[in-house]
């Protein structure tokens, strides 16, 4: 008895038990399904770290005020004494290994070009900024070191706000209103996409940080010169850690905190926070891949429990198989074969379901996901796993039925 033969008695026996056969794939078609969408979201996850690795640099860390006690109670983050220029040129000069560093001063204000009006972040950075962020210009320039001191009425914008007040038509050298104050554009900043899979970062207008002060932020007056929060970029072969530890020390001194008391300024590790993330996404992958592996075991039991009936039902059958000449391979072949085949069948139901599962999730809930072949052939070759492990016990009870007592079977 050939393949073929197996293969075309398996469909026939599918095709005439049709109902029976596709509930007892339930537990393959949701394992497989499972396993679809568990993968998909899992390598779109992978991506949009990676996506954020390169759009923020593992090398970076990010200085920004803490919060502050007034009589025994403690403000929110970000009420503290501000950081300054003076603290920033303080780390470049005395902390080694920091190659850049830039303030960034942010307001959320009404950004108007002719009539058009889009409210978006207006932040007040230094000339360096592209340079710490690894951010490129798609079009004209950035600030010079020169107009930041100056404080020139220049602005660079995001893709997001340029298609918002401009569509399709170029922005360089045209004049926007921030905040009543007449702006020209002088540059458009590349597409980076979204940020925590809800926050645009093509959403915003990059200012000198001397003209967000004087002109769109209210200074605070118990510090010259704020910068709101530092970014500092470190060489790349520099220990983040080493490099927080001697940043937290130098403003400990510079804000003259006494010993033993906490700090009010946060000091965070691009790379910690990465890491962190990483590992919520590999829980959350574990955590599919146990509901995928429990349910195709499911099924598999299910597999297993309607080829013993399969068997019991179609006794004389094989009795009469092995009268005319059936060797005990071909009939374990034989219900091998539609054991595998009925897991196929659920195999490719559940990639379809998982499929399509994959897309509304990306459409509806605006997230990440990727299917890879891979993915695909991990799945089908699951489910036939399934069929081979959980149909080999009927398979061989089949093949050891004694023809006499199979063909007196009633």
């Amino acid at each position: 008895m050939t393949l073929l033969d197996c293969l075309d008695t398996a469909t026939v026996a599918i095709r005439l038990n049709a109902m029976r056969s596709i509930l007892t794939t339930l537990g393959i078609i949701i394992g497989v399904a499972s396993v679809i969408v568990m993968a998909a979201i899992g390598s779109g996850a992978r991506k949009q770290i990676e996506d954020q690795i390169s759009a923020l640099g593992t090398n970076m860390l990010t200085l920004s005020p803490g919060s502050r006690r007034f009589h025994g109670r403690r403000s929110e983050a970000g009420t503290a004494k501000p950081l300054s220029e003076a603290d920033m040129q303080a780390i470049e000069e005395q902390v080694p290994g920091v190659t850049l560093a830039t303030g960034r001063l942010s307001t959320t204000v009404p950004v108007v070009y002719g009539n058009q009006n889009w409210t978006t972040s207006v932040t007040g950075v230094h000339a360096v900024f592209p340079e710490v962020q690894d951010w490129e210009i798609a079009d004209g320039r950035f600030f010079t070191p020169s107009e930041v001191r100056s404080g020139v009425k220049f602005a660079v914008l995001g893709s997001s706000v340029v298609k918002r007040l401009f569509g399709a038509a170029s922005a360089v050298g045209e004049q926007v209103r921030i905040r009543g104050v007449p702006f020209e554009v002088i540059g458009t900043m590349e597409t980076r996409g979204q940020s925590g899979g809800w926050r645009d970062r093509d959403d915003v207008v990059f200012v000198p940080i001397s003209t967000a002060r004087s002109r769109l932020v209210s200074e605070d007056a118990t510090v010259p010169n704020p910068v709101g929060s530092i970014l500092v970029k470190l060489a790349d072969n520099e220990q983040l850690s080493e490099a927080e530890r001697r940043i937290t020390e130098l403003l400990r001194i510079r804000r003259r905190i006494a010993r033993g008391r906490e700090d009010d300024f946060s000091v965070r590790n691009i790379a910690e926070i990465v890491k962190a993330r990483r590992a919520a996404q590999q829980t959350l992958a574990w955590l599919l891949a146990a509901t995928a592996a429990i349910s195709l075991v499911v099924g598999g039991i299910g597999i297993m429990n309607i080829m013993l009936v399969s068997v019991t039902e179609r006794t004389r059958e094989i009795g009469l198989r092995m009268a005319v000449g059936a060797r005990r391979r071909d009939i374990l072949t034989q219900f091998l074969t539609e054991s595998v085949v009925l897991c196929l069948v659920g195999g490719a139901i559940g990639l379809g379901i998982g499929t399509a599962v994959t897309f509304v999730v990306a459409r509806f809930a605006d997230w990440s996901v990727l299917i890879s072949p891979q993915t695909v052939l991990i799945a089908i070759g699951a489910s036939a796993s399934v069929g081979l492990i959980f149909g080999f016990l009927p398979a061989r009870k089949a093949a050891r039925l004694n023809p006499i007592d199979a063909l007196r079977y009633e």
